[in-house]
């Protein structure tokens, strides 16, 4: 997840500044056009929700018998990480947005 994350926020391209506030490049460095801030956090939501749905998946295959304890505890664990790594990121979001709505303007 925590890797995932990064390649995504790559995907944002380089920020170049723009007087007071900074705008994002058309092109990332690689020539891929860069994602927005939106499609970057959906992409992340989505990979988060497919982790958790793959570890459900598994502790059902392991309680029903047809996968083994550790790969369920694996999955469990991956998964945890994932959902652990989504809040921090929404902590920070918040804490961001809210830090910005103090501003004077």
């Amino acid at each position: 997840m925590i890797t995932s994350a990064l390649s995504l926020f790559d995907r944002l391209g380089p920020v170049t500044q723009g007087g007071a506030t900074g705008t994002v490049a058309p092109t990332g460095e690689t020539g891929i056009p860069a994602a927005s801030f939106g499609s970057v956090m959906k992409d992340l939501a989505a990979d988060a929700v497919g982790t958790l749905q793959e570890a459900e998946s598994v502790s059902a295959n392991a309680l029903q018998g047809k996968a083994e304890t550790r790969e369920a505890v694996d999955a469990v664990m991956s998964a945890e990480q994932s959902l652990q790594a989504a809040i921090a990121i929404r902590d920070k979001i918040v804490s961001a947005y809210l830090e910005i709505s103090r501003m004077a303007i």
